[in-house]
């Protein structure tokens, strides 16, 4: 008799432990299968308004299962980013400010959280929280708590030329092909190996580094989907006289790099179905939470820039689609407030894995089930918060190299508003309800000055909160030079 013949009999496992003397066998944990590329914004999935990428996997996915569209990345960086998912914590807390900086051993990270309740924890692909993504991580605590240990380096061109390690030995291995699909392999393999009657529960990080640029080096048969790249559709918010990006020079170009972009998406919707497969073909699709998401968007001309570091949807507004069988709602769009730093608690909180205390974010996964979850006396659900913490905050990189300006702000993002500061002066202030491409900076409208001033107070809170050293204050009485109409 297999497990659901059991309860649908009816048998009582209360009256048979005290038949037997024995206590009641814990349920097993969900596997959990958390997918991310590298720089794959909310308004370039599937089905999204001025959006012409082909991912039918993707469309698919987010059609059957609980999609949010508000998931935003607090400090929309790779290695930032990673550092808030790794650590739990806010970029200075961790000292993940801006890439290629190491995330502290022994920092309580959500590969040491799954793995201390008896998870079998694996990582594969792009890490990007080391000085050098090129040097070998030997085992230890510098893996972070992941003892499946197959991370690639040198990932940035994409075909033949990034490579993995032997993760015992260190050794060099650089097999030829798209890296996303040879990372899937991988994936795959260990997938196979697993089976749904295996006492232990798996959790894997799968980071792929499309579609993050270089755009044009997509595979082809993923480019001959987009036989005319002109007939693609720009967002209206494109800026091409007012550019802050040399990439820029027409829309020629543009449509070009957006046909690579796509392209990119194209191909990583592939690897995702044989994901989704394997999943199906050894039995385990019923007990995996699955995730897709990415860790930044890609402003792709809109508001005159390209490259990401900004406070623009288009920048740090990500997918986040998930699904729980059996838990999470089918077919259902959620407008939630959803960060990055709240990742970490609610991968726990979906798979019963105690959230540690240092983590600042909120474990909303309450928000994600169909049926509410049973809690502890006293210890009520968090509700989701109505802002979250937006920021770019490295000196070093203010610039964002020479092609993309981006300036070192704070700001905050509601419900409702999005609102920066930069380092000089009040830049930006949106009313997304009523102008969702941002296309209205009100920054200057005398009637939003309550309205900012009252976030200012919420700025200066987070600020507070996450040990930020930005002189915040200092910068109201001024307008930023940033500033565009």
């Amino acid at each position: 008799m297999n497990r659901r013949e059991f309860v649908v009999k009816g048998v009582s496992v209360p009256v048979a432990s005290a038949l037997t003397g024995s206590a009641p066998k814990a349920a097993r944990h969900p596997n959990v299968l958390y997918v991310f590329s590298d720089e794959h914004r909310r308004s370039s999935m599937p089905g999204e308004e001025y959006c012409g990428v082909i991912a039918p996997t993707l469309e698919k996915f987010s059609k059957d299962n609980l999609t949010l569209r508000n998931c935003i990345s607090n400090y929309p960086v790779c290695s930032p980013y990673r550092g808030i998912l790794m650590s739990g914590r806010w970029p200075y807390q961790s000292g993940i400010i801006d890439n290629s900086m190491a995330l502290a051993p022994n920092c309580g990270s959500l590969g040491e959280a799954f793995r201390s309740v008896g998870y079998d924890t694996s990582y594969i692909g792009k890490w990007h929280l080391s000085l050098n993504d090129n040097h070998f991580i030997p085992a230890g605590p510098a893996r972070q708590g992941f003892a499946d240990w197959h991370v690639w380096a040198n990932t940035n061109p994409h075909f033949d030329s990034s490579f993995t390690f032997n993760p015992d030995t260190g050794a060099r291995i650089q097999p030829r092909g798209y890296n996303a699909t040879l990372m899937t392999d991988t994936a795959v393999d260990y997938i196979r190996t697993r089976k749904p009657t295996d006492e232990k529960p798996w959790m894997m990080v799968l980071s792929w580094n499309p579609p993050h640029p270089p755009f044009g080096d997509s595979p082809q048969s993923a480019k001959d989907l987009y036989a005319d790249p002109q007939a693609l559709a720009l967002r209206p918010n494109v800026n091409l006289k007012q550019t802050h990006s040399k990439a820029l020079k027409n829309n020629e170009t543009l449509h070009e790099m957006q046909r690579n972009y796509f392209a990119h998406v194209s191909a990583i919707d592939a690897e995702f179905a044989r994901l989704l497969r394997v999943l199906e073909e050894t039995g385990q699709a019923d007990n995996t939470i699955v995730v897709y998401t990415s860790d930044h968007g890609e402003m792709m001309g809109s508001h005159g820039y390209m490259d990401k570091r900004l406070p623009w949807e288009e920048s740090c507004n990500v997918p986040f689609v998930v699904r729980y069988p059996g838990k999470t709602p089918r077919g259902k769009t959620s407008d939630v407030l959803f960060a990055a730093v709240d990742i970490f608690p609610t991968l726990c909180g979906l798979a019963g894995v105690p959230v540690p205390e240092h983590c600042v974010g909120r474990d909303l996964s309450a928000e994600f089930l169909a049926k509410p979850l049973a809690r502890p006396l006293g210890k009520p659900m968090p509700k989701p918060s109505e802002s979250v913490f937006l920021m770019h905050i490295s000196k070093d990189r203010a610039t964002g190299g020479e092609e993309n300006a981006a300036p070192l702000f704070r700001g905050i993002r509601t419900t409702r508003y999005t609102y920066a500061v930069a380092n000089d002066g009040r830049w930006m202030f949106y009313d997304n309800q009523e102008d969702p491409l941002q296309q209205h900076n009100l920054v200057t409208d005398a009637k939003a000055v309550p309205k900012m001033k009252e976030l200012d107070g919420e700025i200066l809170a987070y600020l507070k909160a996450s040990g930020d050293p930005f002189d915040y204050a200092s910068r109201l009485d001024s307008l930023s030079v940033h500033h565009t109409e």
